[in-house]
């Protein structure tokens, strides 16, 4: 489109709008930091989506030090109990045991995204949903700027002090950085994660179950609504998921033959992947969440990684803009990658005891008991369970 963009300014340019993108503008709204943050999906669209369900405790204490608790958290229960179920016999773990109370909560993704929304626009945060063709430029001057188009077509252009790419692994910030200025680390597993959000009723705590049929996993997503998870082979054809096989293979790999089967919403395929990019800044560009990261599912890590990256920017931001400190923002990125490595740690290995160890004719009888040893050992020793509960809540 042809003619002179409309031009702005701000002091941080958020792109995304997210789960990462919402954080850093709740935050920065709370610090006194003008911020306009730009999503190419409507607000329908981005308020629906739904993704994750656990709130780690290092997470929670995070809404909770910036005053945002009482908005973003109402009425998210705990959860501190775990249950494992291997060759259909449970076992509960009590997180709260062992981390003198710090457990997370239980709060669905969208709904936390949708009190983000409100929360931003109700303290005159500005938002700008349906933005296409977003493209940031000169990340690494003193001044850089973003481009995009509104939903009538008209360009506009942002020049802003610093740049939040928080629009995750397929958005358009990560490329703008040059592949030689990143070191980038991949791995993919020969697992896939088959999973399900159905109407059915939740779970009383959140399930892992083992067996050699293969993984499962049931996790609440509200009042009458489930997230089921099942092991699959990588790149498996979704349309081999039936419901009748669903609901089959569910009460076989649960041990649940009176599992409540309810109307089935949403299927996905996810391939098990880890994936790192060092540094998570380039110039006056800040990379957050997914679009520095990904982790195995296992663990759920994901958002709380998200909300983790977006507490250290803000903070960093704050001290640049306030006290023209800029050390924080030096060590954005290593502060960062620090916790990122150990949640990869930890999502790896409870990956290992649940998948590697979930089906005995592809993972063979020798890590099958390697897994359940792993598994007993956090039953059995004090301190192994006293680390498990502690990785589970996070570093606060």
């Amino acid at each position: 489109m042809v003619g002179e963009a409309h031009r702005g300014t701000t002091t941080v340019v958020v792109v995304g709008a997210g789960v990462a993108g919402l954080t850093v503008a709740n935050l920065l709204r709370q610090a006194g930091i003008d911020c306009v943050v730009l999503e190419r999906h409507s607000r329908d669209h981005v308020v629906r989506r739904q993704r994750a369900g656990v709130l780690d405790f290092a997470a929670e204490q995070v809404y909770l030090r910036s005053g945002l608790g009482d908005r973003l958290l109402s009425g998210a229960p705990p959860t501190g109990l775990l249950e494992f179920r291997v060759d259909g016999v449970p076992r509960l773990f009590d997180a709260d045991l062992h981390t003198d109370g710090r457990a997370g909560r239980l709060i669905p993704q969208q709904l936390l995204v949708r009190r983000l929304v409100s929360t931003f626009l109700d303290d005159g945060g500005d938002l700008r949903f349906t933005a296409a063709d977003v493209a940031l430029h000169d990340v690494t001057s003193d001044r850089p700027h973003v481009t995009y188009r509104d939903a009538d077509g008209v360009r506009h252009r942002l020049d802003a002090d610093y740049l939040a790419g928080c629009d995750g692994f397929h958005g358009v910030s990560r490329p703008v950085v040059p592949p030689e200025a990143l070191t980038t680390y991949r791995h993919a597993d020969d697992i896939g994660w088959f999973t399900v959000l159905a109407d059915s009723p939740p779970p009383r705590h959140p399930l892992l179950a083992m067996s050699r049929h293969g993984f499962a996993a049931h996790f609440g997503r509200g009042p009458q609504a489930s997230r089921f998870y099942l092991q699959c082979p990588p790149g498996d054809d979704l349309a081999s998921w039936t419901d009748e096989r669903v609901w089959q293979q569910l009460r076989l790999r649960l041990a649940d033959d009176g599992l409540p089967d309810g109307a089935i919403v949403d299927k996905a395929v996810v391939d098990a992947r880890s994936f790192v990019v060092d540094p998570m800044a380039h110039g006056r560009l800040f990379l957050v969440g997914d679009a520095a990261h990904i982790v195995p599912p296992m663990g759920g890590k994901g958002m709380n990684l998200a909300i983790a990256d977006a507490d250290v920017l803000a903070r960093a931001l704050s001290a640049a803009v306030h006290d023209g400190d800029d050390g924080l923002l030096r060590g954005y990125s290593p502060t960062c990658l620090r916790r990122v490595w150990n949640d990869q740690e930890f999502s790896r290995w409870l990956t290992e005891v649940v998948f590697h160890g979930a089906d005995e004719t592809t993972a063979g009888p020798f890590r099958w008991q390697l897994a359940r040893s792993r598994l007993d050992r956090i039953f059995t020793s004090p301190a192994a369970a006293r680390a498990f509960a502690e990785l589970m809540a996070g570093t606060a």
